[in-house]
């Protein structure tokens, strides 16, 4: 099975989600099911079809983050030399040139994004053209709003903190 970019952060997160369904609500699922039975039939008894819904759905989530986690290649981006280009775990500071908009985000797994906290999936279009650049490199992207220029201006900072360098002109078309 194919292996799913992860990192040291994000895999905690699903382990510490993990481990709460586990010791506490599935417990407390189980218990509103115990009280519910005692309330008598089943048929007629929304308390219990209730618990049950949210039994199945915690089981589910539980599978699911299962299966994220044994399918995850997690990657401590502190340790990854980055030879000056910009990689997975990176933080990469970028200007919309026509717009004069400074946005900073970091390249993580698809299931750690979340635009609104800065953290891009390494599947979106602006990470998958900045994978792999180096200073001054040109790069093209077609995006669902048409073309936008974009400058990194700043700061790509390669994971552990120890390279830091500018891409003079990065160009999304």
């Amino acid at each position: 099975m194919h292996k799913v970019p992860l990192t040291v952060k994000g895999a905690e997160k699903l382990r510490a989600e993990l481990e709460e369904l586990k010791s506490v609500v599935r417990p407390r699922i189980v218990a509103s099911i115990a009280t519910a039975r005692a309330h008598g039939d089943l048929k007629e008894n929304a308390e219990y079809h209730a618990a049950k819904e949210q039994q199945s759905f915690a089981e589910g989530r539980i599978s699911e983050i299962e299966g994220k986690l044994s399918n995850a290649q997690i990657i401590d981006v502190t340790k990854v030399d980055a030879n000056g280009k910009v990689v997975f775990g990176a933080t990469v500071e970028i200007e919309d040139i026509d717009a004069e908009r400074t946005v900073t985000y970091q390249i993580v797994g698809e299931d750690e994004a979340n635009i609104k906290e800065g953290r891009i999936s390494i599947g979106s279009p602006i990470a998958r053209a900045l994978i792999g650049k180096e200073v001054e490199d040109v790069v093209t992207v077609k995006a669902p709003g048409g073309n936008v220029d974009y400058e990194i201006i700043v700061t790509v900072k390669a994971p552990g903190g120890n390279v830091d360098y500018e891409i003079i002109s990065i160009e999304y078309i």
